[in-house]
């Protein structure tokens, strides 16, 4: 998405004042009943749809990139003697959203696809007072529906749909949002500042009463407006998250092994409730990871290829949290050196937003011809490319070896929990 110019980002500016001035004089004086409530929300029932498998992902900001918690809003109004059937309602909008949207807050400008119609894949732009726009892509176009998602630089990273059905001489627009900050920065503004979330509010409620008049027809009752917050630490936001790489090793990367000794067991198969099986348990509940380093937050009952999870690191009484997905589970025996061993593991590949690139891999061995038991780590990484300069610079300075310090206490923490 190109830069705005100079005088683009003047012009925006220049906005963002009469914008604010005018959204709050008419938010003070509006007299439409509306209706709204706030509850906590969970993953299971709030998350995001999925991205349709057709639409390119290139540049999308889904929750997993944002920050803060997760807001999961309707805004409902119902519409009585619509001249419009609910289909011809959401062409009409969908033909130009700005015939709905408040124009001293934000308009639509089309930056990809035919003008006077959407499809998926169309790109817009959506201007706003102040010194950001918002990039969207449309990810889903139905006869009823479209579904936007935020690209790469927007204040919000998820979801939006406008949809409409109807039922007894009624007309329900509905307009429905999944979404959490871009960046630390946009969620202070937006979560902790009540005037920006005040605004949005403000917004919405004002593009149904356009939805109402464009429909010919008039409000029955007042604005529903339902809003579900889901808890930053909600690691299933990483559900939309892909790798942050496309390829291991080479040039530049980190290749490191480790391997810690643990108490014997009788040679042969792993014994019953022995060294290697609670190894194995402790392997696949991730308690082998120092909780003062590093803590992990995953669905108790997925199963183990695939899962997602959330590590929080800490480091100087800062925390970062970033994403992983297991990508690979071993359980085999085979022969190593011309020796039998019985090897059980899993590996883990870091997600966008994640300050590294690699993967780690977690296994533990049996030699059966002397019952040896061994705990082993291998990690190829490096360096993400970090957009915040102070976050960067810091793991330059740290980030390497807060790594080897995470991976030898891992190694020591085995040993302790297994005694």
């Amino acid at each position: 998405m190109p830069a705005q110019t100079l005088p683009r980002r003047l012009a925006t500016a220049t906005r963002w004042p009469v914008g604010i001035a005018l959204t709050s004089w008419r938010y003070l004086w509006r007299t439409t009943p509306l209706y709204r409530g706030e509850e906590e929300g969970s993953w299971a029932e709030d998350g995001p749809p999925a991205i349709p498998p057709e639409v390119s992902r290139h540049d999308l900001q889904p929750p997993s990139d944002g920050a803060g918690p997760l807001y999961h809003r309707r805004y409902q109004v119902l519409i009585r003697g619509s001249d419009l059937s609910p289909e011809q309602l959401v062409e009409h909008v969908a033909a130009d959203p700005n015939r709905a949207a408040p124009s001293e807050f934000a308009t639509f400008k089309k930056t990809l696809g035919a003008d006077g119609e959407m499809a998926i894949g169309d790109e817009y732009l959506v201007r706003m007072p102040g010194p950001w726009d918002g990039p969207v892509r449309v990810v889903e176009r139905g006869a009823r529906r479209f579904r936007l998602a935020t690209l790469r630089g927007h204040l919000e990273a998820g979801q939006i749909e406008f949809s409409a059905d109807g039922a007894d001489g009624l007309t329900r627009f509905s307009i429905e949002s999944w979404a959490r900050g871009g960046d630390r920065f946009s969620n202070l503004l937006y979560d902790s500042f009540r005037l920006a979330k005040e605004i949005q509010f403000h917004m919405w409620t004002s593009f149904l009463e356009k939805v109402v008049r464009l429909s010919g027809g008039s409000r029955e009752g007042g604005l529903r407006i339902r809003t579900r917050r889901v808890a930053e630490e909600s690691f299933a936001a990483l559900r939309d998250a892909d790798v942050n790489f496309e390829s291991l090793g080479g040039p530049g990367w980190n290749i490191d092994d480790y391997c810690q000794p643990l108490p014997r067991e009788r040679p042969g198969p792993p014994e019953a409730g022995g060294v290697w099986e609670r190894a194995r348990a402790l392997m696949e509940d991730y308690e082998f990871a120092d909780p003062a380093i590093v803590r992990a937050t995953y669905a108790r009952d997925a199963p183990l290829q695939g899962r997602d999870m959330l590590l929080e690191a800490r480091f100087l009484g800062l925390r970062f949290r970033f994403g992983v997905r297991v990508s690979g589970v071993t359980d085999e025996e085979r022969d190593q050196d011309g020796r039998p061993l019985r090897v059980w593991g899993w590996s883990y590949r870091t997600l966008k937003g994640h300050l590294e690139t690699g993967q780690m891999d977690y296994e533990v061995w049996k030699w059966l011809d002397d019952g040896s038991v061994e705990f082993r780590i291998h990690v190829v990484s490096r360096a993400a490319r970090i957009a915040n300069p102070f976050v960067r610079l810091g793991f330059r300075l740290f980030g390497r070896r807060e790594q080897v310090r995470f991976a030898r206490r891992s190694l020591e923490r085995m040993v302790e929990r297994l005694a």
